[in-house]
């Protein structure tokens, strides 16, 4: 059995959004102070000891975040059509990340984790 290897990564990013088709305050305007955990697996290290040097999976993560940051969701592709929720927001963030790395050798993206508050999150992996 080959070894596994988790990274992790945590990112950041400020954005508002409305809940469609909810009932409740959720349905209104308001913003969260999002923070997007990024776990990427791989199973062979490199000649310097790495799946992948950690810079690269901040440095993609950034570049998708920067794309909502302090923005409304409700009015960016694809949330202008899907809810922008905890959860469609995860798999968001996966889906780019996973065509943003599918070129790096044994590398892949396992997991993302989107923390709306402290207490509060949704995991998207294709597990």
């Amino acid at each position: 059995m080959p070894a596994n290897y988790t990274l992790k990564t945590v990112s950041e990013f400020a954005a508002a959004h409305t809940l469609r088709h909810y009932e409740g305050p959720c349905s209104r305007m308001h913003g969260h102070n999002w923070k997007v955990e990024v776990e990427l697996t791989g199973t062979e290290l490199d000649e310097a000891g790495m799946i992948i040097d950690f810079r690269q999976i901040k440095r993609a993560t950034r570049e998708i975040a920067e794309r909502l940051d302090h923005r409304y969701l409700n009015e960016i592709a694809p949330f202008d059509e899907r809810n922008p929720t905890a959860e469609n927001i995860a798999r968001y963030f996966f889906e780019e990340l996973q065509q943003m790395f599918s070129q790096q050798g044994n590398a892949r993206i396992s997991a993302v984790t989107l923390w709306e508050t402290d207490r509060a999150c949704a995991r998207f992996s294709m597990d």
